[in-house]
């Protein structure tokens, strides 16, 4: 016969310490979930609930109500009734009827199986120490604790096995940790001896267990396994890139003949990205200190969003440039974008930052980077800005392109127009290339492509200052007159160099040898 009373340990709990509680006056005015106020004095646990003191009465501001299922066995097992499953609160447990049956006990036998609604954040993962330092463990179930009549942490004949429900939902590969309470003389910890993972999904751990005991599931975020060849790519590429962006940035600097606002544009955007590849290189794994670990996640937020500012003005350069192509004074742009380009460029990424910091500032670094959380969506801080730029720059790029077919149908015979606007066409469609449509890969990294996708996005976006270097110096022709002068002069001062120095060892009164020759005098043979 099954009944639906408690154990009798916790029945001779609950009336003793209900025996006492009358005597007490007081206000029930905050009882507890799931508890209901009796005589306007006390509060007691609603039905299939238990106190977490054992109390049936109580008025302890504190005190929760737990759930609870029970089963009392007074004959032997049947075979229709081998095991017995309880659930409380979206939490289940399977035990073999012949383990709770226990022999040497007069009477009814029962089992008790208790969901705590609150117990976790009092011994929550903190109390687990068998995880590596860098993996973020978390309590991800309720609290579940399971009894044998008086008697607790018993030893089973067959294993029970738990069923628990996630807390949170979450898609990210973790590590899974079946664990019980075990109290050692220091206090207690959360231990996995004797308790083994059978299943895991999304919304559900199960687990089996040789004892009974107080139960739970932690998880961990693992950080993914570092692809070697995709760290040397991408140390290789921004070491490259570095190299490349600081000669991109002293030719905006020092070629007189190419400074103008595009050339601005490109400096800065030269600038922010330098600093942003130098100080990811060297800060990435700085994570032993949490505040410095902070500072370059919040550096690097703004100058990656700066450089993506300085790409969207670009985009606006570009745009108002072709709309005007007809137009031989660009006085008008020039000082539209001297005017905006400063405080839009730097301001914009300051006020978002500053923004994220404000409201979150512990999200700024992790574990194993010092980059942004990915908890609560704080990530959206920069893929936000990064869409939002990425979308207008694309808007540019077409409304260029339709720009540039209606110039090119209305051309006349001029080589000089048709060859602007042939690059002006390829300086758009460089532009997108280099503005955004590499990041796109980053949210392809899903599915069976992901690795190809992964090597694709590290490959292009840490050779970003190459593309930059290529299109805006190498290939164009002025700058490329600039170099071929800056060489002629170069050659020309080694050359004057070395016959300083060859004057200077033969000095002022040095007379030649008999195998010198001098100028236009030619050497004969006798």
């Amino acid at each position: 016969m099954q009944g639906s009373s408690l154990p009798p340990g916790l029945c001779f709990l609950l009336c003793f310490f209900g025996a006492m509680t009358p005597k007490i006056k007081a206000s029930c005015a905050n009882c507890p979930p799931n508890a209901s106020c009796v005589n306007n004095s006390h509060c007691t646990c609603n039905s299939g609930y238990v106190s977490g003191s054992g109390q049936k009465l109580f008025t302890f501001p504190l005190e929760t109500c737990n759930a609870v299922e029970t089963r009392v066995i007074t004959d032997n097992c049947s075979e229709d009734r081998q095991t017995f499953n309880l659930n409380v609160q979206m939490n289940s447990m399977d035990i073999h009827c012949n383990d709770v049956i226990q022999e040497d006990t007069q009477g009814p036998s029962a089992v008790a199986f208790i969901s705590y609604s609150s117990l976790g954040n009092i011994i929550n993962a903190t109390f687990f120490e068998e995880t590596d330092e860098k993996d973020r463990v978390f309590l991800n179930s309720q609290v579940v604790s399971a009894a044998i009549g008086p008697k607790r942490n018993v030893s089973l004949s067959k294993s029970v096995t738990l069923t628990f429900q996630h807390v949170k939902m979450n898609h990210s590969i973790k590590k899974v940790f079946c664990v019980y309470w075990e109290t050692t003389k220091q206090g207690g910890l959360w231990s996995r001896d004797g308790c083994f993972l059978i299943h895991v999904n999304k919304s559900h751990t199960m687990c089996n267990c040789s004892h009974l005991s107080s139960f739970a599931v932690l998880m961990a975020l693992t950080s993914q396994e570092e692809d070697p060849v995709l760290t040397i790519i991408t140390y290789v590429g921004l070491s490259l890139s570095l190299l490349c962006l600081l000669l991109a940035a002293l030719t905006f600097l020092l070629c007189k003949a190419i400074q103008n606002t595009s050339t601005s544009l490109h400096l800065q955007l030269s600038i922010c990205l330098f600093l942003a590849h130098l100080l990811f290189l060297v800060g990435i794994d700085q994570t032993e200190s949490k505040v410095l670990c902070a500072i370059i996640a919040g550096a690097l937020h703004y100058l990656y969003l700066a450089a993506f500012t300085w790409m969207l003005l670009e985009g606006l350069h570009l745009f108002l440039t072709a709309r005007n192509l007809t137009v031989v004074n660009y006085s008008s742009i020039n000082r539209l974008m001297k005017w905006i380009m400063f405080p839009v460029g730097y301001g914009v990424p300051a006020v978002i930052v500053a923004i994220s910091a404000a409201s979150r500032p512990h999200f700024y670094g992790t574990a194993n980077r010092c980059w942004l959380h990915l908890d609560q969506g704080f990530i959206w801080g920069f893929l936000g800005p990064v869409c939002a730029i990425f979308s207008v720059n694309l808007v540019f790029f077409i409304l260029v392109f339709w720009i540039l077919k209606r110039k090119l149908s209305s051309l006349n015979s001029e080589v000089s127009t048709i060859q602007n606007t042939r690059m002006l066409a390829f300086k758009a469609t460089a532009q997108l290339f280099i503005l955004g449509c590499t990041w796109c890969l980053g949210f392809l990294q899903v599915g069976p492509a992901a690795r190809v996708m992964a090597y694709l996005f590290t490959i292009i976006n840490s050779l970003q200052g190459f593309f930059i270097f290529l299109v805006y110096c190498l290939l164009s022709q002025q700058v490329q007159k600039q170099y071929q002068k800056w060489f002629r002069e170069i050659v020309k001062s080694k050359s004057e160099s070395e016959a300083y120095t060859l004057s200077s060892k033969m000095g002022p009164d040095s007379k030649p040898s008999e195998g010198d020759v001098f100028p236009g005098q030619v050497k004969r043979k006798y």
